[in-house]
């Protein structure tokens, strides 16, 4: 049964599975764990652990019956399906010096892995490596994922990384599972269907080292009873640490799986009577706990349900300025109320500063809101007209002669003909009758001048009053370094140059935020000279803090943050994010080929912004510790059209 009920949860999280033993009677076991334990699912052998495959006596004919656990009939397809997570063998070793166990283990992998894809299993667990070098069990996992159906094979990785402190000053005797992970998955070429399944211990490593996690395919969390402590009832619980790591997993949909022997009472006293109640399922407290935390966390914000189905999706970003938006795109955006507000706020004070209070009723403010669309920076300025008590004439300047039909209908509803004039053409070519005091646009882009604000703006500019103010006032754009191993895989499945150089669109969920943004370009509007180039270059140094351990960079994610007018800002970047803001997800840079950091190292990357007489794009590359190549040379993948 499912932790609890939570609004807009509809992930497999909800779920818990239990680790058991090897039994040869699977129906019984489902039935001591799912309807007596309430478990949703077991992690349990396939087959009899004490199986060698050099020891098995054959008949006449050269084969003999495997020792599995029960045919396929014992079980429903379904309840295989949804109830069973295969576990391989904990015996194998495939990089063990011992040519017989070496043997045994490939042979026991291959049987445990197509017996559990003939009972269309979803995953299999394998066991963690037994050492460092691991080539021969990778070698051995991807000849199987080459020919493997839909399954998931989860490779059981500790969560360890040991600190300088507790180890002394050799650093090569630090040890980091994430190494571990990464080379196994280097040699298995980031395949899809390659995850991992955290094991849990009782001491946690630093939050940085922790954070590397979220950005990599984890699908389980397997956390030991040892983990647990004991509060003040008996009742099992975890420490702090724990408790909001836990949270973490089930906020990125990784499910939980108990394991281990229950080291508290198995009893649970009425604390109304003497005697015990019914025995219940020795780790059931365990699980309770965990729904516990399940039903204690947030409900996930209308907001954060709306952009659910956009999580570590990519989209290619828009392209207003050469085509025109979509109804449904208008009407999506318009919804953001808190953009709105800010323009109106930002409006509200430029009024105030441009027009004193004995002048409010003389003076008529020239505003023209260029890029209008349907509409609603025409409302804002009206209403921030209204609440400062100031005149204004505006101008609608709109390109899209579709949302010029709204535009008139907008005004004929709202009774402003006599107030603001619409104009349907591009800002870069019109002649205005009159000069504006105020230039109001919302052509800012996730990274801020992707959308060609600045060349925009350069040729609204000419129809700006000297002293005018433009709004927004300036905006620069932040990358930082991310680990993201689902966009990786995408981009990848498309086996071609130009989708690995291709800048997107990205609700980022899974991802690991490796170190703090940095600024890369900014423009100042109107621009300070007019032969000011909108080219840029910026060369990068991110630096990996030392407790992070090793590290691996899939690609950067780009935000922006806008001054509207003087203490008005807008933006996406983390750290200065307007809250409850929908109208831009983040940009996402990806690198053709990863690059793997060593603990503390620093990332040394160049951004350019290139234009030329029909395009704007950008050229990414890294140079430090590792050179990859110039990526998007000449925008031949990824371009934005003038």
């Amino acid at each position: 049964m499912p932790l609890g009920e939570r609004a807009g949860d509809n992930t497999e999280s909800r779920f818990c599975g239990v680790e058991t033993g090897f039994s040869d009677d699977m129906p019984n076991m489902l039935n001591r764990h799912l309807v007596s334990g309430k478990f949703d699912f077991v992690v349990a052998p396939l087959m009899d652990p004490a199986y060698r495959p050099s020891l098995v006596q054959k008949d006449t004919f050269g084969s003999a019956v495997l020792p599995f656990a029960g045919s396929d009939l014992v079980l429903s397809p379904s309840q295989w399906s949804t109830h069973v997570v295969g576990k391989i063998s904990l015996w194998i070793d495939l990089d063990s010096e011992d040519e017989t166990l070496r043997m045994d283990s490939e042979t026991t992998l291959r049987q445990e892995i197509a017996w559990a894809s003939h009972l269309s299993l979803q995953a299999c667990l394998l066991p963690a490596p037994k050492r460092a070098s691991c080539a021969n069990y990778a070698r051995c996992v991807n000849q199987i994922l080459q020919n493997l159906n839909h399954m998931q094979l989860f490779l059981r990785i500790p969560l360890v990384m040991s600190d300088d402190d507790s180890l002394g000053a050799d650093s090569e005797t630090l040890v980091d599972s994430w190494e571990t992970w990464n080379s196994f998955r280097l040699l298995c070429e980031h395949h899809s269907q390659l995850s991992i399944a955290l094991d849990i211990v009782s001491t946690l490593p630093s939050a940085n080292s922790l954070g590397r996690w979220f950005g990599e395919p984890v699908r389980s969390a397997i956390i030991s009873t040892d983990c647990f402590l004991t509060n003040a009832r008996g009742y099992p619980c975890l420490s702090k640490r724990h408790q909001m790591l836990i949270t973490h997993f089930l906020n990125h949909a990784i499910q939980i799986i108990i394991s281990g022997k229950s080291v508290h009472p198995r009893a649970i006293l009425d604390p109304d009577a003497s005697h015990a109640v019914e025995e219940r399922h020795p780790l059931r407290p365990y699980l309770d706990y965990i729904a516990y935390l399940y039903q204690r966390m947030d409900p996930i914000p209308e907001q954060e349900r709306f952009e659910l189905g956009y999580r570590d999706f990519l989209q290619a970003p828009l392209q207003p300025l050469m085509d025109n938006l979509e109804a449904q795109t208008y009407e999506t955006f318009e919804k953001d109320t808190v953009k709105y507000s800010q323009y109106q706020r930002a409006v509200c004070k430029a009024l105030l500063d441009r027009v004193p209070d004995e002048k409010a009723s003389k003076i008529t403010t020239i505003l023209m809101v260029v890029g209008a669309g349907r509409g609603p920076l025409v409302r804002a300025s009206l209403e921030a007209a209204e609440e400062t008590g100031r005149r204004l004439k505006v101008y609608a300047v709109e390109k899209n002669p579709n949302a010029v039909v709204t535009l008139n209908s907008l005004i004929r509803l709202e009774g402003w003909e006599d107030t603001v004039t619409i104009v349907s053409s591009d800002m870069r070519h019109w002649n205005a009758p009159e000069k504006a005091d105020i230039l109001v646009s919302e052509l800012l882009g996730s990274f801020g001048d992707n959308e060609l604000s600045p060349e925009c703006l350069d040729g609204a500019q000419r129809f700006l009053k000297q002293d005018g103010i433009s709004i927004p006032s300036s905006y620069t754009s932040f990358l930082q370094p991310v680990t993201a191993s689902k966009l990786y895989n995408d981009i990848k499945a498309h086996k071609d140059l130009a989708h690995s150089e291709t800048a997107y669109v990205v609700k980022f969920h899974n991802v690991a935020r490796l170190a703090p943004t940095q600024p890369v370009f900014t423009f100042t509007h109107p621009k300070p000279s007019d032969t000011e180039s909108n080219n840029r270059h910026k060369k990068l140094q991110f630096v990996i803090p030392d407790d992070t351990g090793s590290a691996i960079v899939h690609g950067f994610a780009g935000y922006f943050d806008a001054t509207l007018y003087k203490d008005v800002h807008l933006g996406i970047e983390p750290s200065t994010a307007t809250p409850n803001m929908f109208s831009w997800f983040a940009i996402y840079f990806p690198l053709r080929e990863p690059v793997c950091l060593d603990r503390g190292a620093t990332l040394e990357a160049h951004f350019w912004r290139c234009c030329g007489s029909t395009k704007v794009w950008y050229e990414w590359c890294v140079t430090s510790p590792s050179q990859s190549p110039i990526h998007n040379s000449n925008g031949r993948s990824y371009w934005v059209g003038l």
